[in-house]
C-alpha cells in the first residue's frame, strides 16, 4: 500500500459525497475512486469531488488492484451483497450502518471477511467522536456507578415520501435509519446483548402492490440479564433531536452522541455525580471533529495496526445490533415481546 490507505466508494449517494469531502484533509486515508452503475453519475461525482478515477460498475472498482479498501454507503438491502463481493476481492470494508438487513447476513459478511483475511466493520461516526469516547471512559471508570437505565432517541421530519428510507424493498424504516444509533449506543455501553425486547410502531401505508409499509416511528424497551433496562425511540415525523440519558447507581450522564461536532455545535457531556439531592453537576467539553474523518482514520489504523486501534463496533457487537434490530421489528409487527437467543 502507499502511505495513505486508498479507498474506493460504491455509489454516488449524498452520504458518499459528505464522506469524501470530510476525509480530504487526512494524510492517512485517500478516496481515489468511485463507482456507479451509471458511468455518467460516477464521472460527475469524481469531477465534483476531485477524485482521480471513476468506474461504470461496482465490479470494475473491486477489480482494481490500486484500491486497498471500500466504503459501502449503498442502500441497506445491498450492504451484504456488495460488502461480501468486496472482501472476496481482497478489499477491507467500511460499511455504512446498519451493517445488514438481517443477523444472518451480518454473520455471512464477517465469515467472508475472516476467510479472505481482510477487515470488515460497521460505520458509526459517533463512535469515533471524543464525546462518545469520553462517555465510554467515564462508564468504564465507574464515574456514575453501575448503569441501571439508558434512554436513547433520534428523529427528524422526513417530507419526501419517495425517499429510499421509506422503501421496504431496500430495508428502510425509522429503526433501520435513525433507530440504529440509539440501539447501537445502548448495546455497546451495556457490553451485553439484550435478552428480551418489546416494541410498538406506526407504519406507512402498503404500496400499490400490497407490500407492507415500513415503521415511520417506533418505541421500544430492552431488557438485559444484568437488570439494566433501556428505552429506544426513533421517528420520521418529529422535530430533529438526538440524545441519550444514562442513569447509573451513583450518577447520570446526558449526551447528544453526535456524528459530527463543531465549535458551534460542540460535543458536550452533562454529568451529575451522586445519587441524592447533594449530587454535583458538571459539563465536560470535548474536542470538535468531523465524525467521518475520525472514523476513517480509525479504520486506517485498524487495517494497518490491528483491532485495538479501532474505536467502532466489534464484529460481535455488530451481530448483536443486527439481532436486536430484527427482534424489535418482529415485536412491533406481532405486538408481543420477543426473546433474543
Amino acid at each position: 500500500m502507499t502511505d495513505a490507505l486508498r479507498i474506493g466508494i460504491l455509489g454516488t449517494a449524498h452520504i458518499a459525497r459528505s464522506f469524501t469531502q470530510a476525509v480530504r484533509p487526512s494524510k492517512r486515508v485517500m478516496v481515489t475512486a468511485v463507482a456507479s452503475r451509471d458511468i455518467g453519475k460516477a464521472q460527475r461525482f469524481a469531477e465534483d469531488t476531485g477524485i482521480a478515477r471513476h468506474f461504470g460498475s461496482y465490479e470494475s472498482l473491486l477489480a482494481d488492484r490500486e484500491i486497498d479498501a471500500v466504503y459501502n454507503p449503498l442502500p441497506n438491502s445491498l450492504h451484504a451483497e456488495w460488502s461480501i463481493q468486496a472482501v472476496r476481492a481482497g478489499k477491507h470494508v467500511l460499511c455504512e450502518k446498519p451493517l445488514a438487513a438481517t443477523a444472518a447476513e451480518a454473520r455471512a459478511m464477517f465469515d467472508a471477511a475472516r476467510q479472505h483475511g481482510v477487515q470488515l466493520v460497521e460505520a458509526y461516526p459517533y463512535l469515533a467522536q471524543p464525546q462518545t469516547l469520553k462517555t465510554r471512559e467515564l462508564l468504564n471508570a465507574g464515574a456514575i456507578g453501575e448503569a441501571r437505565l439508558i434512554q436513547g432517541s433520534f428523529g427528524f421530519t422526513l417530507t419526501d415520501r419517495d425517499n429510499i428510507r421509506l422503501n421496504p424493498q431496500l430495508a428502510g424504516g425509522a429503526l433501520m435509519d435513525v433507530g440504529v444509533y440509539p440501539v447501537s449506543l445502548i448495546l455497546i455501553l451495556a457490553k451485553q446483548r439484550a435478552k428480551r425486547v418489546r416494541a410498538v410502531a406506526h407504519w406507512t401505508a402498503a404500496d400499490e402492490r400490497g407490500a407492507a409499509g415500513v415503521d415511520n416511528a417506533l418505541a421500544a424497551t430492552l431488557e438485559f440479564a444484568s437488570g439494566l433496562l433501556a428505552q429506544v425511540t426513533c421517528s420520521f415525523n418529529c422535530a430533529l433531536h438526538r440524545q441519550a440519558l444514562i442513569v447509573g447507581s451513583a450518577g447520570v450522564i446526558q449526551t447528544t452522541f453526535l456524528n459530527h461536532t463543531t465549535a458551534e455545535q460542540p460535543g458536550t457531556l452533562k454529568m451529575r455525580v451522586g445519587s441524592g439531592a447533594k449530587a454535583v453537576d458538571c459539563v465536560i467539553e470535548t474536542t470538535p471533529i468531523n465524525g467521518f474523518f475520525a472514523e476513517a482514520e480509525s479504520f486506517e489504523r485498524l487495517v494497518r495496526e490491528g483491532p485495538a486501534h479501532w474505536t467502532g463496533a466489534t464484529s460481535e457487537e455488530s451481530i448483536d445490533i443486527a439481532m436486536t434490530l430484527e427482534a424489535l421489528l418482529r415485536s412491533a409487527r406481532c405486538g408481543v415481546a420477543v426473546e433474543i437467543a
